[in-house]
């Protein structure tokens, strides 16, 4: 293949810089580092990356997508939308739908979603795509627009428009594809997989021994095996805890302890948790650090920094492109009123000083904690209390 036909003025728009073929097709290498072979899945074998991806992807999912419309005294009221049962009636739940969102975005740095409706025209759920099997380009026929080749399995490849699509790209340097955590920082997360498989090489190999016996005498194989059966049986088990064991040679017992250098290694292990908390945004504490705490100085602190300062950049970046799916004046919206809800002994401070403050009515007050009104009217002949 002509390396220059690549770069065409009529083919040129359909190259991304962000596609990670490109940069093979150079020779860049750029999925490899520290000799690890960084990938959307292996860099889930990464306990700390597993853990932050897991913790975004699975809080945020919990929390319900719900849809609103303005009311003409400027307020907003619930309705009923395709946001109810984003996968379809035949599909995922919500809380897998939104799970799998996260999961494209977090690992692949873009959703892709066949967007799926009725005979009216209407949305009725999107179904997400596999993104290895997506491929945008821009639609030379319409500036600003896209087309994306939809490869599944079991079937022939197939181009859509970006009528048909849910695209939802994280960060991204060319407007075309967005850029994965996982890719921008391929250096970290690699060196973090090398040092676990240094790490299991190094108990597989039994460097982690209790101590070495030396003689003074040579010894033949045979002889050492005898030895170390000898020792085995006279001190090894908990039952010999305590005893006195007599050995017939003259032998020398020296402890094996963990020198700098096996020190060094374990503080590098325990960096790779300081390396993806940066990169995901995630308090340390949260990903098993002890007492790293650098947000807050207790949970709650921790909750609310991050659900400001890394969960809401995706939740608003699903929101904007999930209210374009809706109705004109609609909207989508994420509620963190549960994962932001204060302790009881809070919310009835607070309700209290908006009841005193004459912002809410003492019913009003009972509705949001989902009780009955104290007063209930009643009609006449009726009672409030059933027989």
């Amino acid at each position: 293949m002509d390396f220059r036909t690549l770069f065409k003025p009529e083919t040129r728009s359909e190259i991304s810089i962000a596609d990670p073929a490109i940069a093979a097709y150079l020779g860049l290498n750029l999925d490899v580092a520290a000799g690890e072979s960084v990938t959307p899945t292996s860099s889930l074998g990464l306990t700390a990356v597993y853990r932050a991806v897991s913790l975004i992807s699975g809080t945020i999912a919990g929390l319900p997508l719900k849809s609103y419309r303005e009311t003409s005294d400027g307020t907003r009221e619930r309705v009923a939308s395709f946001l109810d049962n984003p996968g379809g009636p035949d599909g995922p739940t919500a809380f897998e739908w939104s799970e799998a969102v996260l999961l494209s975005l977090l690992l692949y740095g873009n959703l892709y979603g066949l967007i799926v409706r009725n005979g009216a025209d209407v949305v009725v759920g999107v179904q997400v795509l596999d993104p290895v099997a997506v491929t945008p380009r821009w639609d030379t026929t319409t500036p600003g627009s896209r087309i994306y080749r939809v490869n599944l399995a079991g079937g022939e490849p197939r181009d859509y428009s970006a009528a048909d699509i849910l695209h939802i790209p994280a960060s991204s340097l060319d407007g075309l594809k967005g850029m994965a955590p996982i890719q921008v920082a391929r250096n970290a997360i690699g060196t973090g997989l090398a040092g676990d498989k240094a790490a299991a090489r190094m108990f597989s190999n039994g460097l982690l021994i209790g101590g070495l016996v030396t003689s003074e005498d040579d010894l033949d194989p045979e002889e050492a095996k005898e030895i170390k059966r000898g020792l085995d049986a006279a001190m090894a088990g908990s039952k010999k805890a305590g005893d006195i064991a007599v050995v017939n040679r003259k032998l020398s017992f020296e402890q094996w302890t963990m020198n700098a250098t096996d020190a060094q290694f374990i503080e590098s292990r325990k960096h790779q948790i300081d390396e993806v908390a940066r990169i995901f945004g995630i308090p340390k504490v949260l990903l098993a650090e002890d007492g790293a705490s650098t947000w807050g100085s207790g949970i709650a602190e921790l909750v609310r920094g991050m659900a400001r300062f890394t969960l809401a950049g995706w939740t608003s970046r699903i929101e904007q492109r999930l209210s374009r799916l809706l109705p004109r004046g609609q909207f989508a919206e994420y509620d963190y009123a549960g994962l932001l809800a204060p302790t009881p002994a809070e919310a009835v401070a607070n309700m209290k000083l908006e009841i005193e403050a004459g912002l809410l009515t003492r019913d009003e007050g009972r509705r949001l904690l989902n009780r009955a009104p104290l007063d209930t009217p009643t009609t006449e002949g009726s009672s409030n209390v059933s027989d």
